[in-house]
């Protein structure tokens, strides 16, 4: 994954760079044993306790389940991204240009998933908080809108899948002459994957800031909010927001420098590298901390996931008397 091409001429000014990719490298390995298994297995954690019983999910916990969703996918991506081809001085797996190009467009669809459940999560809450009783943020219309936010992202995926492989094989089609462009892609993404969700999150946690400020008539008949959900809400807010900025910060720099037609040297070259590879292991690393923000924070996990534990085990010694009632039965 990491890599540091610099201006080939050696000595001295090599070597901080090689420092940073040497621990870049060991934290991004700490990462694959570590994280990978645990966002996986958290996230599949957080989905069954929550789809088990689906009469007891909130609107809070659809959102929490479809972001868990989209952190599997990036689970899963996480080793093809950190040891596969790009900009690797030490990948140990090389991918065509097609492949590569799907990886690379399944991790933008995981991303608007993410930072778009993030949002439309602080605006259904601020909905909850200031009209309790209009049921506009129920769990109904909740799973509704988190279909349309994965087909709204597989749409933008598709845009910029459109890009990213007239930029492989421009030579072959003449139609592809006028948007070969992956800067174009990169634009797309920054426009709708992150300022646009950036500036909903942004709206609605000044409205939620305001509204607790002030005490109406509608807060005393729905009784005092919980503050464990608004602690879970700006949480992950600040940790998806946070762990992502980076990476849409590169893709606003390499598109700046796309735009303005400035060569880029060796040495500028090789610090880019390193930033876009350690954007995109922050992004990977939301897949592991969000799911654990849900597990500590959320008062009702774990009961749910009492509960769960209790089925399972009920299921299991159904199935064993089964078993033993029906060896008699044979002999």
């Amino acid at each position: 994954m990491w890599s540091c091409p610099l201006n080939g001429t050696g000595g001295e000014d090599q070597l901080p760079c090689q420092h940073v990719q040497r621990a870049l490298s060991a934290l991004s390995l700490l990462y694959l044993l570590v994280g990978v298994p645990l966002g996986l297995g958290y996230n599949a954690l957080l989905l069954l306790v929550n789809l088990h019983d689906p009469g007891g999910m909130t609107m809070p916990d659809v959102y929490f389940a479809n972001m868990a969703a989209a952190g599997l996918v990036l689970s899963a991506l996480a080793p093809a991204h950190l040891l596969g081809p790009g900009a690797a001085g030490w990948a140990v797996w090389d991918v065509g240009s097609e492949v590569h190009v799907t990886l690379l467009v399944l991790f933008n669809v995981a991303a608007l998933v993410t930072l778009y459940s993030t949002a439309l999560l602080g605006l259904d809450c601020y909905i909850e908080r200031a009209l309790p009783r209009t049921y506009m943020s129920s769990v109904y219309n909740t799973r509704h809108v988190c279909g349309f936010v994965w087909g709204g992202a597989l749409l933008t995926g598709f845009s910029s899948l459109l890009f990213y492989i007239c930029s492989h094989v421009a030579a072959r089609l003449a139609e592809c002459s006028q948007v070969r462009d992956t800067e174009a892609a990169d634009a797309i993404m920054l426009l709708s994957g992150y300022l646009v969700p950036g500036l909903a999150v942004l709206y609605a946690l000044v409205l939620l800031t305001r509204i607790r400020k002030e005490d109406t008539p509608l807060d005393r008949d729905a009784g005092q909010p919980d503050p464990s959900a608004h602690r879970l809400l700006v949480a992950t807010v600040c940790a998806q927001f946070g762990l992502w900025t980076p990476h849409y910060l590169t893709l606003l720099g390499r598109t700046v420098l796309a735009a303005r037609g400035r060569p880029v040297d060796g040495h500028h070259l090789g610090t880019l590298l390193l930033a876009e590879d350690l954007s995109r292991f922050l992004a990977f690393a939301s897949s592991a901390v969000v799911p654990l923000l849900y597990r500590h924070i959320d008062r009702n996990f774990p009961g749910k996931l009492r509960r769960l534990m209790k089925k399972l085990q009920r299921g299991h010694q159904s199935c064993s008397l089964d078993e033993a009632g029906a060896q008699p039965a044979m002999a």
